[in-house]
């Protein structure tokens, strides 16, 4: 903990691990989250389920730097049951319900008055204006007031909108009309054929290069093939073609004979905290929040998590794991039905019992296979993201100064909007579509979750940087930072973001050390 906590040194101000001067959490500011085998240090809360510890006073003065690190950290979702149940757990007697109350409410009347007021003085300034006024004698003229400019438009109000990154929130999300299933045919599009015909060939060499596949999936791959292609650069598949579907019905044999095993075991004492909360966050999963209402997936989910996370105790479950099912379950899907999972709603139990197993069990091993390169990033106190945080960073301080500079100079932390960037992979950032084309080339690059991933980062920061530079308080650059503008974005979008990570990539990777920071 010290060498994660020392490296974190800053030149104007004091350390990050150092204690606050206000106790008060600043805004945008939520909670870390931890595997359930690995709960935090201390709990003031208490959930259903979780035993109940003797306060120890003589550490209640103390605040380590994990502290510290909790108070600072952005959740990587909106609020949910775990903030209600700390609001109901505080000690308020009636009277100070009643008086806040009463305060919430004046307010509430003092606003809405003012705004009705504001509202009347500005038709009747619209209406005196309207009224022909003539011509004064002395020749002068007062001059109209200039049209306003979009450079003129108050801060926190961005044309674009908020992107899909963060949530649908706000009870206003409607569901897709629900469409019938279309199953896949043989015959791909004629753009897409030539490519398609590129990694058949490969396929169907009897042993694959993979340095061939990552070149050819770099920028992309088509849909039809995509699937293959996955499971044999996430090394789910092997690369000798004569062995692949030997290990495919192995593998899919041994993760529902996991299931006979171990899944009845999610009630007991010791795993049940790990099913709860694996049960609280599957329906938060806006990305396809249609798509989780329905049952039989919604236990497809249940199942991959809870088997994962009592096969790896070093992590248990953490929230962020649910999300990087998705892109492999959807793309394994696209295997069997062409409709659009993200903007069509469909029926899945219109599919066979047998082909909804096949693609539970291969989401699993690919998502344990990408899991094992990033492990650190969901272990206790989840290192990997503080160290990839801290990294970025110091990337951005070189790369982008005047950026780097303003959000220190507002003091906006790196951690308060990038936690959620390095624990859901950008995945709550940008839409499906472009998570599954980011994946391509995460998949063909070596170690590109865990690596290049840094370097996407520090450019999604970068392409925002003006944005960011017109916000002039705390408040404003994170709501910006938090909700970016990405739900219209396409394949056009996200290969100019991967040639600019990549760029960063060629210049800093062989020489790392630019990026290391001095103990």
């Amino acid at each position: 903990m010290a060498s994660l906590s020392s490296g974190s040194s800053r030149d104007a101000k004091p350390g990050f691990w150092k204690k606050n001067s206000s106790n008060v959490p600043l805004p945008g500011s939520i909670k870390p989250v931890y595997g359930a085998q690995h709960p935090p240090p201390y709990k003031d809360v208490t959930t259903p389920g979780w035993p109940q510890k003797k306060d120890d006073k003589s550490k209640n003065n103390k605040r380590d730097a994990f502290q510290e690190f909790e108070n600072k950290t952005s959740d990587a979702w909106d609020d949910g049951d775990d903030d209600l149940m700390e609001m109901a757990n505080l000690r308020l007697s009636l009277k100070d319900v009643h008086s806040s109350a009463r305060v919430v409410l004046d307010n509430h009347s003092k606003k809405t008055q003012a705004a009705k007021t504001q509202q009347q003085q500005q038709q009747a300034s619209a209406a005196t204006s309207k009224t022909p006024v003539p011509p004064k004698d002395n020749g002068a003229s007062s001059p109209s007031p200039p049209p306003v400019s979009p450079s003129q438009v108050p801060p926190h109000h961005h044309p674009t909108g908020p992107g899909l990154g963060v949530r649908q929130g706000g009870g206003g999300y409607q569901p897709p009309k629900m469409t019938s299933i279309r199953y896949v045919t043989d015959k791909p599009p004629d753009r897409e054929a030539s490519k398609i015909d590129k990694f058949n060939a490969l396929f169907k060499e009897p042993s694959l290069d993979l340095g061939d596949l990552r070149k050819l999936c770099w920028s992309g791959i088509p849909k039809a093939v995509r699937p293959t292609a996955w499971k044999i650069l996430s090394g789910y598949l092997p690369t000798a073609a004569d062995r692949r579907q030997e290990i495919l019905e192995r593998k899919r044999k041994e993760y529902f004979g996991y299931i006979d095993q171990y899944y009845e075991t999610r009630y007991q004492e010791l795993h049940e905290e790990t099913f709860r909360q694996i049960l609280k966050d599957i329906p938060r999963m806006t990305s396809l929040a249609h798509l989780f209402q329905e049952k039989p997936v919604q236990e497809i989910f249940e199942r991959i998590l809870y088997i994962w996370a009592i096969r790896h105790p070093a992590s248990g479950y953490v929230q962020g794991i649910n999300d990087l099912v998705t892109p492999f379950f959807v793309v394994f899907l696209s295997e069997y039905i062409e409709n659009d999972i993200e903007v069509e709603n469909c029926d899945l139990t219109e599919l066979s019992q047998a082909t909804r197993d096949v693609i539970e069990a291969d989401s699993f091993w690919c998502m344990s296979k990408l899991l094992d390169g990033i492990q650190d990033n969901y272990t206790f106190a989840q290192p990997g993201i503080q160290m990839k945080v801290n990294a970025l960073r110091e990337l951005i301080k070189r790369i982008d100064a005047p950026m780097y500079n303003h959000l220190e100079q507002q003091g906006v932390e790196f951690l308060q909007f990038s936690f959620r960037w390095m624990n859901n992979l950008l995945m709550r950032e940008i839409p499906l579509r472009c998570t599954i084309r980011l994946w391509d080339t995460y998949q063909a690059e070596v170690n590109g979750f865990a690596d290049f991933h840094l370097y996407v980062c520090a450019a999604f920061l970068k392409r925002f940087s003006e944005d960011a530079l017109r916000e002039h308080d705390f408040q404003g650059i994170l709501m910006l930072l938090q909700n970016l503008p990405t739900l219209h974005w396409r394949d056009k979008e996200m290969s100019e973001l991967l040639a600019e990570a990549y760029k960063l990539k060629y210049m800093f990777a062989d020489a790392p050390r630019h990026l290391l920071l001095k103990s």
